[in-house]
């Protein structure tokens, strides 16, 4: 695909429909309000909803029903601010929280505003995302990096954000022992926060053997590898193999697949912890039974909340967490759509994409 984004004014990579993706010159963002900003955004990182939205066109009720620009994890340099803000300047690095609720509704005053019916979440239908020159955004919804971190990291700022919020739904706290299904970055970022959490065994997930080595490596204490098995075998060898005791205190699963979550369910001990962190099938087969037999506390976990996208800044700032070891390409803005393939295809655990070249 040829381009020519260094004489547009605002490039940006637009999904028109399902399968078809092209370069487009969007019209330079005005402020909204006086206490908006306008960025610059310099590093994306691809997540699993954009390819889902540019190969299946829509993701639940969520429809692509008109063309839409992609991103929405990204960090960036405020480019010009309204008269009204006071916390950031031009040329201040931040990392931008891309889902602006409506502040009133009942969900935001008591300080769920992620479960905002009238949330504008960047690449989420209708609205564009960040994958282009400039972005408007509230001043409150950007965070201002500190000088030890950098912009690359600063786009990993969004899935840590999930991963922090999985985790309070979970209410990890010292001593505990955590399982995690599923070692992509988000399963691997909730490893991480739960080690900073205070979680003394942490078991990692997957059936890829190169993902459960990184996760080891990473922020894991020990690894399973699902076998093809019933879910209460897989369970029990789990809780057999990394030494569970009567079962784990909290399960996390970032997987989203039937067989990690029915397993799941199955390895946890009396009165324990599930939380559901990765989309799946709309309906799955679940053991219902267990569940109540062993009076679980089973719960969604639904983007972040209030204060986890400063938490996740505080964390990876106070070198609590690391998460620059999960960045395993950088590309071009020019060359975004290869980079999505590779995310498809499943290489590498987190590729970033530049901003558009001045």
């Amino acid at each position: 695909m040829t381009t020519q984004t260094k004489t547009q004014k605002n490039p940006s990579f637009v999904l028109k429909a399902k399968n078809d993706i092209i370069y487009e010159d969007r019209p330079i963002p005005e402020l909204p309000s006086p206490h908006d900003v306008i960025v610059k955004p310099r590093w994306t990182g691809i997540c699993g909803s954009d390819v889902h939205y540019w190969v299946e066109g829509r993701i639940g009720h969520f429809v692509v029903e008109k063309p839409m620009v992609l991103g929405h994890e990204s960090a960036g340099i405020v480019h010009s601010v309204g008269d009204k803000v006071t916390t950031l300047k031009v040329g201040d690095r931040v990392a931008m929280e891309p889902g602006v609720p409506c502040r009133r509704c009942i969900r935001c005053k008591e300080g769920k505003y992620n479960l905002c019916p009238d949330m504008q979440f960047a690449a989420t239908p209708p609205f564009d995302g960040t994958l282009a020159r400039y972005y408007a955004l509230p001043e409150d919804y950007c965070y201002k990096l500190p000088e030890s971190m950098s912009l690359e990291e600063g786009a990993l700022i969004e899935p840590t954000a999930v991963a922090v919020h999985i985790t309070r739904q979970a209410g990890i706290k010292p001593g505990d022992s955590v399982v995690v299904f599923g070692a992509g970055p988000v399963g691997l970022l909730c490893c991480a926060v739960a080690k900073a959490y205070g979680a003394t065994k942490i078991v990692t997930v997957d059936i890829n053997d190169e993902r459960l080595q990184f996760a080891l490596k990473f922020a894991a204490t020990t690894s399973f590898k699902s076998a093809r098995a019933s879910a209460e075998e897989n369970a029990k060898n789990m809780i057999k193999g990394c030494e569970l005791g009567p079962g784990a205190d909290i399960i996390i699963d970032a997987s989203g697949a039937e067989p990690c979550i029915q397993t799941a369910i199955h390895a946890l001990r009396m009165g324990g912890t599930y939380v559901q962190g990765g989309m799946g099938k709309p309906d799955i087969n679940f053991p219902i039974m267990a569940m109540c037999t062993k009076e679980l506390n089973v719960k969604g976990s639904f983007r972040y909340g209030s204060g986890d996208y400063q938490t996740a800044v505080d964390l990876v700032a106070t070198k609590r967490i690391s998460i620059k070891e999960l960045i395993t390409n950088k590309v071009k803005f020019d060359d975004a759509e290869e980079a999505f393939r590779d995310v498809k295809a499943g290489k590498g655990i987190k590729i970033l994409i530049e901003g558009p070249e001045e």
